[in-house]
């Protein structure tokens, strides 16, 4: 048998959340994202709407309240899904179906949500305890809050809600200290030095956990309602290096406001293949993404790649207009599924201690979890390269990684076949790889049970989430075919 080690997962030098969802485009499953892409983010961006007072609620708002709009935000409150949780709500509804699927998964949850900025305390309460069991959560409070197209910056004034922010932050430290929080604000101008509104969002900026802004290279607003072309006036496409200089100097700016140094986060980011088309499209993100692999400086803490797939032409994939349950690929894919394989895009693995079977393993997000590697020899490219999970590993839910793939193995499954790492990349010569075993929620949620009573008063199951695994798959790695037949070529 050979030697079994702890490995630690790590923060990348620049994590890659991926948006999964919002109102250009549906939900996708987590499975056919891994199948694309080949590797696991840190986080699934997901877009959610919370006004339970109103009218027509829990109904989306282009459903409930039709009429000619001029915009996508041309609603009583925005065209988000909305969030079925709160006060008097239903957890079993969007998003936490979602939720737990992209936690088993093996990835956080990344959580906007625009709200309502007069609800009571008794609402904000709850959606804290709603997010109580789902480990790191990333929570974006009403978005892009210095702009002026979102339904609650009509129903209240920025004052307003940068307090929200405030309010609404103290609760979710009471109440449910695993949740982070993103405060998506004002970015750095240019003729001013300063960032818009500095002043009125300051103490929100100081509390949140995270600072965040939104900036696309190029942008079709008018979406869905016009065709972009040369004659409309609803889009915009920028130089890709200013736009990068104006996040880089926001985050410098908040750290000299503030007198905090904070992660900075891009909350949304793509160029617009309605504006730009889809090659130049994809050699902007190149560019972008190249030129924070050259800077010494990692300034940013990640991005959200905005999204997978759209109904326009903000995604990896735009939706087949015939069948929203089909994707179709754009240029941008393949630059982005090489990209994200750079180790500066890529979580850090570190290799631990030598262990024995059975070992409980602490699972406390993508970017802070315990698994266990074992070294594999290939001579050559395989013909066979499979895992099989007997009576005692196959309740178990697992990721798994080799060569830099991922591979899930869902709670049930009996074999997973890892040879499409070798259909894309054939080995050329003689190769060592280690192949990681890290067992996150099994049911994609945390339970006091599952954590230690004795690390905090109330435990610290709100964060980890602690299982054992037992010994290892039975590993095949067969350079051979079975039989082959007689020559025919």
């Amino acid at each position: 048998m050979a030697e079994i080690r702890k490995t630690y997962l790590k923060p990348a030098d620049c994590a890659l959340d991926m948006g999964d969802g919002s109102e250009r485009g549906l939900y996708v499953n987590q499975d056919y994202i891994l199948q694309k892409l080949r590797k696991v983010h840190r986080g699934i961006s997901l877009m959610y709407t919370y006004y339970p007072t109103d009218e027509g609620w829990p109904g989306r708002a282009s459903v409930v309240h039709k009429h000619n709009v001029s915009g996508a935000w041309d609603y009583p409150y925005e065209d988000y899904f909305p969030y079925k949780g709160g006060l008097n709500g239903n957890r079993e509804d969007e998003p936490f179906n979602f939720m737990k699927e992209i936690r088993q998964h093996g990835m956080d949850v990344v959580l906007t949500m625009t709200i309502n900025p007069h609800l009571e305390d008794e609402y904000l309460v709850s959606v804290a305890k709603d997010l109580r069991s789902y480990g790191r959560v990333l929570l974006r409070i009403n978005h892009e809050c210095t702009g002026n197209w979102f339904c609650y910056t009509k129903r209240a004034t920025y004052p307003e809600i940068a307090d929200f922010f405030v309010r609404f932050n103290k609760i979710l430290k009471e109440y449910a200290p695993n949740v982070k929080t993103i405060l998506c604000a004002g970015m750095w101008e240019k003729h001013t030095g300063k960032l818009e509104m500095e002043d009125i969002f300051l103490e929100a900026h100081k509390v949140a956990d995270y600072w965040s802004g939104d900036n696309y290279l190029a942008l079709h607003w008018g979406w869905p309602v016009d065709i972009c072309t040369k004659e409309t006036n609803s889009h915009a496409c920028y130089d890709v290096d200013e736009i990068y200089e104006k996040a880089k100097n926001t985050y410098k700016r908040l750290k000299e406001i503030t007198g905090q140094d904070k992660p900075f986060v891009l909350s949304e980011l793509n160029a617009d293949g309605d504006v730009t088309g889809a090659f130049e499209q994809s050699n902007m993100m190149r560019h972008f993404m190249e030129r924070l692999e050259q800077d010494d400086e990692k300034w940013l803490s990640a991005f959200t790649f905005y999204q997978f797939r759209d109904d326009g032409r903000l995604g990896l994939e735009i939706t087949d207009p015939n069948n929203s349950d089909v994707g179709i690929e754009q240029p941008m894919m393949q630059m982005y599924k090489e990209k994200i394989q750079s180790p500066f895009f890529s979580a850090k693995m570190e290799s631990g201690e030598e262990i024995s079977l059975p070992c409980k393993l602490r699972w406390g997000g993508a970017e802070d979890a315990e698994g266990v590697e074992v070294p594999l020899h290939f001579e050559k490219t395989p013909t066979f390269a499979e895992l099989y999970f007997d009576e005692e590993l196959i309740d178990l839910t697992m990721m798994i990684e080799l060569g830099g793939y991922w591979f899930y193995k869902k709670a049930g499954t009996k074999c997973v076949d890892m040879m499409s790492l070798f259909f894309e990349k054939p080995l050329s010569k003689p190769t060592d790889m280690k192949l990681r075993f890290f067992l996150p929620p099994q049911d994609g949620m945390n339970y006091p049970e599952k954590g230690n009573a004795d690390d905090a008063p109330n435990g610290d199951w709100m964060v980890n989430c602690y299982n054992v695994l037992p010994k290892l798959p039975t590993i095949r790695i067969e350079n051979d075919p079975v039989a082959l037949a007689k020559k025919y070529y």
